[in-house]
């Protein structure tokens, strides 16, 4: 499966509070926040990037899906 088919539908979203802290959610569901210096990276990372990249930046920021990096088997 490539990057293209994963975020396909844009699994992902965040949401900025005006505290600071960052809500990272998968399909609506807030899997990880983001606060202090690790918010403030992540937003200038995703605003600075198309909306693949930024689906990319969450999923990584998540910690609990693919990161860009796994090979695929030759079965595939």
């Amino acid at each position: 499966m490539s990057l293209d088919q994963l975020f396909e539908d844009e699994p992902f979203s965040y949401f900025a509070t005006k505290s600071g802290l960052i809500q990272i959610s998968y399909n609506g569901k807030t899997i990880t926040t983001l606060s202090g210096k690790d918010g403030m990276k992540f937003i200038s990372k995703v605003e600075s990037g198309d909306r693949k990249n930024a689906q990319l930046l969450m999923a990584k920021a998540t910690g609990n899906f693919k990161h860009g990096n796994e090979r695929i088997s030759k079965n595939n």
